[in-house]
């Protein structure tokens, strides 16, 4: 690709080179700060840095609706559909030539009119009829987790539940054995943090420059084709093996695009809700008038789950490759270009959000575009609002107070952000 920029489209040098760096993610309020000036003074521009194509930045809400609203102008593209190094693609393949799959082959990869007939093999089961017979699984689920925090007044607030409680709540609709929790937990933390050494545990391998651990597919692989090959000799009433058994035009799904939908619940549902529920409650824990106001009117929970995705916006970013030449927000976008959509910039977009800095549980107008928009909307955003509000109802029921009990540290991520550490201190009803 090579976008032929205009000196006043390309960005600030600084401000490209935050833009792939992990630890600014980790950060966070620099990155606002960068996406705050982008959208004020260059809300469509262009991103030049070492070990990178070049790549629109798009941070305005309405430009990212336009965008989504045309899936097969602006594409996925497989791989690209994230941003990735240079050589990333000539990595892929030597990697898949000893014999390892470096990519899984999810939704998030496929475009139109593959992603549709994938996307039907479970949208019944997340569509809010679909989902509304776990609901007692899922308040048992999340009864016990915030049952968690009992016999204590601190925690580690995402280790011991906020991580745990939409897991398990996968692993249920997965219907994978409880004793691979920590397991799983470990794969999926590692999986979306490669560039994260506290929690990667080391730097280097396949993934250095990408934003997904691709060196973990193969080990992720070899647990879910496992659980594939079981439900097709012994289909249940899971997702699990409505996947394994699915057909597309009356074939069978083929294998790794069978174990590839699992890897995408697990990591995906698990991942995004957990920092979104983890941000809720440190938002809260910071502005105790806001927890008071949820505390007196239970009835504001969803608008507070809207608030918290909209807040926190656990998806940094989306790439899409135009496939014709387009007009843009007065730029020229060629067939061929590059876009990062930036979704913490459009949660904050001062055109569509009122003092969109402050964290309000009662915010009357929120069309938040945490879950994306358009043809690629989160097939799990219906599953991921129904735990989120029956988290918080078992919450609020239990815990009299919060607040920071010690400094909140951010991953190191340019794909899914969210909190690692949460030290909270807290008073249970009695």
């Amino acid at each position: 690709m090579n976008i032929q920029t205009a000196q006043k489209t390309r960005m600030p040098q600084e401000i490209a080179d935050r833009l792939v760096d992990p630890k600014v993610y980790g950060e966070f309020d620099t990155i606002h700060a960068d996406l705050t000036w982008l959208r004020h003074n260059m809300p469509l521009s262009v991103a030049e840095t070492d070990g990178y194509d070049p790549f629109w930045v798009v941070t305005k809400y309405k430009d990212m609706e336009e965008i989504g609203r045309q899936p097969r102008l602006f594409t996925n593209n497989g791989v690209r559909k994230t941003l990735i190094t240079q050589d990333f693609e000539a990595r892929a393949k030597a990697m898949q030539a000893q014999g390892r799959e470096p990519v899984n082959r999810s939704l998030l990869t496929m475009d139109q009119p593959e992603h549709m007939r994938y996307r039907l093999i479970t949208q019944a089961r997340f569509a809010p009829k679909g989902i509304r017979s776990l609901e007692a699984d899922i308040r048992g689920i999340a009864s016990r987790s915030v049952g968690a925090l009992a016999g204590a007044s601190e925690c580690e607030f995402m280790d011991r539940v906020a991580n745990r409680f939409p897991l398990r709540v996968i692993m249920s609709l997965l219907d994978v054995p409880r004793e691979d929790e920590d397991m799983l937990l470990s794969l999926t933390q590692r999986f979306f943090n490669p560039r994260d050494t506290e929690i990667s545990g080391k730097q280097g391998g396949f993934s250095v420059g990408a934003t997904s651990n691709h060196d973990l597919v193969h080990e992720m692989k070899a647990y879910f084709t496992s659980i594939a090959e079981d439900r097709r000799a012994n289909p249940r009433d899971d997702v699990a093996s409505v996947i394994a058994n699915a057909k597309i035009r009356g074939v069978p799904v083929p294998e790794f695009d069978v174990v590839s939908y699992y890897m995408t619940i697990a990591t995906a549902g698990h991942d995004t809700t957990a920092s979104s529920t983890g941000g809720a409650v440190r938002a809260m824990a910071e502005n105790p008038e806001q927890f008071a106001l949820v505390k007196a009117d239970r009835s504001l929970i969803p608008s507070l789950v809207n608030e918290a995705v909209r807040w926190t916006s656990p998806v940094s970013h989306f790439m899409r490759t135009a496939t014709a030449d387009y007009e843009l927000r007065g730029q020229h976008i060629r067939k061929g270009d590059w876009l990062m959509l930036c979704y913490p910039s459009g949660n904050r977009d001062e055109d569509i959000f009122v003092d969109p800095f402050t964290f309000q549980v009662d915010r009357k107008s929120n069309s938040q575009i945490g879950f994306g928009y358009g043809a690629h909307v989160c097939l799990g955003q219906h599953l991921a609002r129904m735990e989120m509000t029956i988290f918080m109802e078992e919450f609020f029921e239990r815990v009299e107070s919060i607040e920071m009990a010690g400094p909140a540290r951010r991953t190191d991520s340019i794909l899914v952000g969210g909190l690692k550490s949460l030290p909270i201190r807290y008073r249970l009803a009695e």
